[in-house]
């Protein structure tokens, strides 16, 4: 399989499932078996997820990327070799970085949970080609990886707007919203994913989806404040 399709959320759930560190093997740089380089695309993820790491208290050692061909072998098992050692050497995730008992998961979950919206805010950097070692370390800075978590958007529903066409229910791959025929959307704040497709779909004649960044949405309407009441048209003279 291409390096290239190790997903940033491959990543965090082998770590939600206990791993004490995840190492990744791509071909050598520039020698792709496909005209992707996939192999490029695997290494910008992992330095984000290197920061995202860094950023809610793991170790960034704890996730590593090499580069070799099929005639490599003493290369990789030299490589796993002593990337064991490191691992090792930091102790069981979490415990050893002294994280609270049940807090390395509560981080990782929140994490997992913004991957989509993650990939989307940081496409263009994650299809960079980092062809110079110089850039790689920068590429992602520390002071970015706060801002993008503390500007986290919040997609909500505007009662006064919402038709209740079902549209953004429909398409919501998480079904994190709520609604049906005259009754008016809410959208589950903790199933949301914010990948931002009910925002993409919700008819522009409507604009009944918004966002908040960096601040939590206004409170849904009530159960009894979410009937839609239609207005018939004025009769005519």
């Amino acid at each position: 399989m291409c390096s290239g399709r190790v997903d940033l959320a491959h990543v965090i759930r082998a770590f939600q499932n206990g791993m004490d560190g995840v190492y990744i093997g791509g071909c050598r740089l520039n020698e792709c078996n496909y005209i992707t380089h996939g192999n490029y695309d695997a290494l910008a993820m992992v330095l984000l997820g290197k920061r995202i790491l860094e950023h809610i208290g793991l170790n960034p050692d704890r996730l590593r990327i090499e580069f070799m061909t099929s005639a490599d072998g003493i290369l990789f098992a030299d490589g796993v070799n002593e990337f064991v050692k490191t691992i090792r050497a930091l102790g069981p995730l979490g415990r050893s970085e002294g994280l609270a008992e049940g807090e390395t998961a509560a981080r990782l979950s929140g994490v997992a949970k913004l991957v989509p919206w993650i990939k989307l805010a940081k496409r263009d950097k994650l299809a960079a080609r980092l062809t110079r070692e110089d850039d790689r370390e920068r590429h992602f800075t520390a002071a970015e990886i706060e801002a993008l978590f503390r500007e986290v958007p919040a997609y909500f529903i505007d009662p006064e707007k919402c038709q209740a066409c079902t549209i953004c229910g429909r398409r919501c791959p998480v079904e994190a919203i709520d609604g049906g025929k005259n009754r008016i959307h809410v959208i589950d704040q903790e199933r949301c994913i914010k990948c931002g497709t009910c925002l993409a779909v919700c008819p522009e004649r409507f604009q009944a989806v918004r966002v908040a960044v960096g601040a939590p949405p206004p409170p849904p309407p009530t159960e009894e404040q979410r009937t839609l009441v239609r207005r018939k048209k004025a009769a005519a003279d």
